[in-house]
């Protein structure tokens, strides 16, 4: 199966916690392609409502429009399911059909994305 998007980045930072979180959720790269495969597939491409995805508000960026993933399936986390507490961040540019993966993390270790990373990238 070929790519959903046009284009699929991962920016240097979203490598780095997709690495560091690997180490110890080693599921996370298949779980990934599980999540563009299906869950943003189906709500980029097929218009179907995703409760697992939200627009990110507050943020002062009105292009691209930033996404949470909040019901991310990791394998790795046995019987948490959707609700496993991993977070993806990432921007939809849907004249380009590009998706750039901006951040990763896990609930228990940070409370909530980083803001500054966001800004400091989509910021004109």
């Amino acid at each position: 199966m070929g790519t959903i998007f046009k284009e699929e980045i991962r920016l240097p930072e979203f490598e780095r916690d997709l690495k560091q979180l690997t180490k110890k959720y080693r599921s996370l790269p298949e779980d990934m392609k599980t999540l563009i495969t299906f869950s943003l597939n189906l709500f980029h491409k097929q218009n179907q409502n995703q409760d697992g995805i939200e627009l990110m508000a507050g943020l002062g960026i009105e292009y691209p429009k930033i996404y949470k993933v909040t019901k991310f399936t990791c394998k790795s986390l046995k019987g948490r399911g959707a609700k496993s507490g991993m977070r993806v961040i990432y921007a939809y540019f849907p004249d380009l059909d590009k998706v750039e993966f901006v951040e990763m993390y896990f609930k228990a270790d940070q409370e909530n994305e980083d803001r500054k990373r966001i800004a400091r990238i989509y910021e004109k």
